[in-house]
């Protein structure tokens, strides 16, 4: 059985849209973070080297795009708002 998954391109830090998945694993593109979510079992097999090479893709990726950058010392925090809820 030969199933090879299309490649998903991700551009780390470029839109606010992007989502990859590498078996439950999730990345979540956002400009100025990425979130890193789920789990995913690399196994001692074919599919599992291809997820950890599409992981080492990806997070190379991701560093490359924070070294070219200048980066702040820290983010600064969220401006979160509150706001009434409608169902109350």
């Amino acid at each position: 059985m030969n199933s090879k998954k299309k490649q998903q391109s991700f551009a780390p830090f470029e839109n606010e849209a992007e989502v990859l998945e590498i078996g439950n694993l999730m990345l979540e593109n956002r400009v100025d973070r990425i979130t890193i979510s789920g789990d995913v079992d690399l196994t001692a097999d074919q599919p599992g080297l291809a997820d950890a090479r599409r992981l080492h893709q990806v997070l190379g990726a991701i560093v490359a795009a924070l070294e070219a950058r200048e980066l702040p010392d820290r983010l600064p925090p969220p401006d979160v708002k509150t706001v009434d809820n409608p169902f109350a």
